[in-house]
């Protein structure tokens, strides 16, 4: 498969993969806390993947240690903690739309850090997508619930993750996206995240009851799709693309959380509609290519 149709699918499956996780994480703060629901996520993700990591130890890039570590907590533990505490105060579509800024903020970070480069197409592309994203958002009846102190932390949360993606494509691309995925939860964050389940008192108050069972199912599925299968395929789509062309996942993420809505009895709107086709629009300009001036 060449790397145009490779990273086209990538993207898809990731919006798919991602854009469940809201569904996901809700699920599973029925159960657990926002900070038992981080912890146990990066916990059960480096647990899966410790047999990787441990084989292919000799390939830990020790002389990129310091963009290891920055990568791995501004794109896999600290938004794992943020989002879900916004959560319990924001609805899922207006957490849908500060995340769907990630690809202004790799724009940013990726010009004043790492001098990439940023056409006037794919900045355009990115403005007409990120419109379709506010209408899909604003055009739900739950889109009102605007709090300031939850959407300072999904703002946080998305800078982060432009950080880690433009850090792991200008610093960690001679790692393999497997191996990449499997020291940074199993060697980087797997004792940090013991160390916040445990301070969330999550060992003593746990009972094997029918609803921890339940509530550790939502949390491992989130933690083995949502987290290690999805920065296994982020990491592959960052080799055969650009860091903005893999942060607009995000646009289309919301896509992916309204047909859930649908799919549990929720209503589409002509604005969510609207909002969906700009979005695609968006992408298909993003993609089209213009003959290069000499």
């Amino acid at each position: 498969m060449n790397a145009d149709k490779e990273k086209w699918l990538l993207l898809i499956i990731l919006s798919v993969i991602w854009g469940s996780s809201f569904i996901l994480i809700k699920k599973s703060l029925e159960h657990f806390s926002p900070y038992q629901v981080g912890a146990l996520r990066v916990l059960i993700a480096g647990i899966i993947l410790m047999p990787v990591a441990i084989s292919k130890y000799k390939l830990f890039p020790k002389k990129h240690l310091k963009w290891l570590i920055l990568a791995a907590f501004t794109g896999n533990f600290i938004p794992m903690f943020l989002f879900p505490i916004a959560e319990t105060e924001i609805s899922s579509s207006i957490a849908g739309i500060i995340n769907s800024m990630m690809p202004i903020f790799v724009i940013i970070v990726g010009a004043l850090v790492w001098k990439f480069e940023t056409t006037r197409r794919q900045i355009t592309g990115v403005f007409i997508s990120f419109t379709g994203v506010c209408l899909l958002a604003f055009g739900g009846d739950d889109s009102t619930q605007f709090k300031i102190f939850p959407i300072l932390l999904l703002l946080l949360a998305t800078l982060c993750y432009a950080m880690s993606t433009t850090t792991v494509k200008s610093k960690l691309m001679d790692v393999s996206s497997t191996v990449l995925s499997a020291f940074v939860f199993s060697f980087v964050l797997f004792l940090p995240s013991i160390i916040a389940l445990l301070s969330t008192g999550f060992v003593s108050e746990f009972t094997f009851s029918k609803e921890n069972i339940i509530g550790l199912g939502f949390v491992s599925l989130l933690s083995i799709f949502g987290t290690g299968l999805a920065m296994m395929m982020n990491y592959r789509l960052l080799k055969v693309s650009t860091p903005l062309f893999a942060s607009t996942v995000t646009l289309l993420m919301p896509i992916v959380a309204i047909i859930w809505g649908v799919l549990d009895g929720e209503k589409l709107t002509t604005l969510q509609f609207a909002g969906t086709s700009i979005i695609i629009g968006g992408l298909i300009f993003l993609r089209a290519k213009t003959a290069v001036k000499k």
